[in-house]
Order: structure tokens, then C-alpha cells, then sequence
């Protein structure tokens, strides 16, 4: 018999640098204005830019650059529109001349670009790996299930389905089969409304993914209360609720978030206060119900975007959203006396937009020059056009 013995601890002292790595240390640096510790690498060698510049003016008008906000400054310079996700999808239906779609910006959002050009365009994503962890949390075979458990409980003909801009294709489709539509944050509560409308006082909605965005919307704009909403658990039998609890409830959220918004914490908020006197925290609606319900503002990421361009000098702004939009906007409104300032103390960049880099950027367009097409996104035709149905229906709310 093989005598069993104990694991004597090591005698080993982990490095600060390992302790903030693993979440257990804070820099004190960090807290100040948007350097964080953890930096990305210095841009990318000049003649990576120049390599850039120089395909993409051999391409002409032949391609279309879209920079989502959160891209790195190094790749947002070469991009001929900037946007959220569904502002660039449009920019790239109104460009039919441009054969070539580049997308900078992660796997949903070149998807909705696909589905809203024409045929002849096509949709180019640098990096493959480029995904979105909130879009994720939903699959098509999940939610097909959680329609057989709306069944089962007596409310699927009751309920309306409303999916975020960040869904894939998958759910596009399914909320459009389902007689559902899209919303983007800006727009959500004219999508609820409209959602409401579609049947009588027992009328449901399913919002898909981003319970948080669903929960502020419903709550906060539309005054329904928290009890009115139940988080759908895909992970759990029957999403881990009854019949009873999916009959009673208004809005049924299924339980997905944005890893970066998802961060910020109500003690944020309380921190950022004490830090910095008379600071008016501005939040985007992914951000939990405790945080948006302790911030001054909440708003889409134009709507930030458009409120420090109408703020005053010598005003102060904590914002709650990815790291790379707010250093950008730190130093452009640095020069008009305002202050812009991060929430959090730690690093937030969102790591999947993040791997769209100038490396890939260059490799995708000079593939181009050559006559070769990367990493084309493409939407098969009959979720194409189950999407596109939900789309237009966004596109249509009054």
C-alpha cells in the first residue's frame, strides 16, 4: 500500500507583477486618468503604416475601411468611417460601389454588414479570432430550447422576441422567424415599445443577450419594476425557472453580458466620486442596473461620444465604457479643458476587438491588391434572410 504523504508548501513569493496579473494587487498608478498598468505594446514598426496607407490607395475606392470606436488608435486611422456596430453596417450599404467591405470590428458586426449589402460587396473580417464573448452566450441551439421551455409553459404565443445588435446571425434569424426585432442601445426602448404593442397586457418579451441592457431599458426607461424581469439561465434545466415565474413576468432577459461593461462595479462609481470632486459619471446601458441607477448619465456609445463634445469647459467625466474610446476621447478633449477619466481602476479593453491589429490589417489589404479575398464573411442565404427580416423591422420602428 503506497503510504500517502502531504504537499509541503513552497517557499515562493510571488512578484507584485504577478500578484497584478492575477487580480490580487492594485498599482496605484492605475488610478489615475485612463494609463493603466498592463499597456498594450508601442504601435506597430512605420513601415507596417506605410504598407497600410500605401494598399489601401492602390485599392481606391474598391474597398471601405469600417473602424468600430474600441479599435486600437493604430488601426482606427486608416478607417474611412468610425461608428458603433450598426452605424458602420449601414455606412457599408450606403457604399454599393465598394467591392470590398474591411471590417474592423469583431465576428457579429461584419455579419450585419453582410446581411445589409448587396451581393456583389464583400465582407472582409482581419482576424478570425475577432469574436464577441456576449454575443457567445447565446447559440442557436440554446435558444431554440429556451423557445420549447416558453412552450411548454403556455407563453412562446405571447411572447415577443427583441435581440440586441450584438447577436449573431443565428439569433438575428431566429428573432426574425419568431415575429421579433433588432434594438441597439440607443434605440431600445422605442424596440420594447413596439415589442409591447404587438399583443394584449400579457405580452412578453424575450430580450437576447445582454440581460443588463434589457433590465435598464425596461426598468429605467419604461418604468417597469425589477420584479417584472426574470433572468433566463441556459445552463440551468428549464433556464432555471417555472412556469409560474415565465407566466408572471414581463421581460425575460436571458443571462448574457459584456465582459468589459460587466466590470464596472457600483464601488466604482463610489471611488471615482471621492477621487475626483464635482466628476459626472456617464455609463453605457450594458453596465449592471446598480451602476446605471449611481451614474449622472447613460447613453450608446454616440451618445457619450456627442455629450462631451457639448460639455462644457473645465468639466470632469468619469466614463463607464472600453478603455481604447476613452483614452481617445481623453486626449481629444484634453485641449477644450475637459476631463475624461476612466471608471475603473484596472485595464477594460475589450480583448477580442483588440485582435484586429495593424498586422492584420496590413495582411488583409495587400491580399487584396493581389486579388485574393481573406477571411470573407458570408451569411448563409436562409438566415440571411430571417435576419434581415429583424433588421428591416428595427429599421421601420416609428
Amino acid at each position: 500500500m503506497r503510504a500517502v504523504t502531504t504537499a509541503q508548501p513552497l517557499d515562493v513569493q510571488p512578484t507584485p507583477l504577478a500578484l497584478l496579473l492575477l487580480g490580487r494587487e492594485a498599482d496605484p498608478k492605475s488610478e489615475r486618468g485612463v494609463e493603466c498598468p498592463g499597456d498594450l505594446p508601442a504601435p506597430s514598426a512605420p513601415d507596417l503604416v506605410e504598407r497600410a496607407r500605401a494598399a489601401k490607395e492602390a485599392l481606391g475606392d474598391k474597398v471601405f475601411v469600417l473602424g468600430h470606436h474600441y479599435q486600437r488608435d493604430e488601426v482606427i486611422q486608416f478607417a474611412d468611417v468610425t461608428g458603433d456596430s450598426f452605424k458602420l453596417a449601414r455606412e457599408a450599404a450606403a457604399r454599393p460601389g465598394s467591392e470590398y467591405i474591411v471590417f474592423c470590428g469583431v465576428h457579429f458586426m461584419a455579419e450585419s454588414a453582410d446581411i445589409l449589402t448587396a451581393d456583389s460587396q464583400q465582407v472582409v473580417l482581419p482576424d478570425l479570432a475577432a469574436g464577441c464573448s456576449m454575443a457567445d452566450m447565446a447559440t442557436a441551439e440554446q435558444v431554440a430550447e429556451c423557445w420549447d421551455v416558453l412552450t411548454d409553459a403556455g407563453v412562446a404565443g405571447s411572447t415577443v422576441p427583441v435581440s440586441y445588435m450584438n447577436s449573431s446571425a443565428d439569433i438575428k434569424a431566429f428573432t426574425g422567424r419568431h415575429g421579433g426585432t433588432i434594438c441597439t442601445s440607443s434605440n431600445a426602448k422605442r424596440a420594447l415599445d413596439w415589442a409591447f404593442g404587438q399583443g394584449g397586457p400579457d405580452t412578453r418579451v424575450l430580450f437576447l443577450p445582454d440581460q443588463h441592457l434589457g433590465r435598464n431599458t425596461a426598468v429605467r426607461d419604461m418604468g417597469l419594476s425589477l420584479d417584472d424581469c426574470v433572468v433566463y439561465n441556459p445552463h440551468k434545466p428549464g433556464g432555471g425557472l417555472t412556469a409560474e415565474e415565465l407566466r408572471a413576468a414581463k421581460m425575460i432577459l436571458w443571462r448574457g453580458h459584456c465582459s468589459v461593461h460587466g466590470r464596472f462595479s457600483l464601488e466604482s462609481v463610489r471611488d471615482v466620486r471621492e477621487r475626483i470632486p464635482g466628476v459626472n459619471v456617464l455609463v453605457h446601458p450594458e453596465c449592471k442596473h446598480e451602476v446605471v441607477s449611481a451614474a449622472d448619465q447613460v447613453g450608446s456609445t454616440e451618445h457619450i461620444i456627442r455629450t462631451l463634445e457639448n460639455a462644457p469647459a473645465g468639466s470632469k467625466w468619469a466614463i463607464g465604457t472600453e478603455l481604447n474610446l476613452v483614452r481617445r476621447l481623453a486626449n481629444r478633449f484634453a485641449a477644450e479643458d475637459k476631463e475624461v477619466v476612466f471608471l475603473d481602476k484596472t485595464v477594460c479593453f475589450c480583448s477580442t476587438m483588440n485582435r484586429i491589429d495593424l498586422p492584420h490589417l496590413v495582411w488583409a489589404l495587400e491580399s487584396l491588391v493581389d486579388g485574393k479575398v481573406v477571411n470573407r464573411i458570408q451569411v448563409e442565404p436562409e438566415t440571411e434572410k430571417y435576419a434581415k427580416l429583424a433588421l428591416e423591422r428595427m429599421l421601420a420602428l416609428p
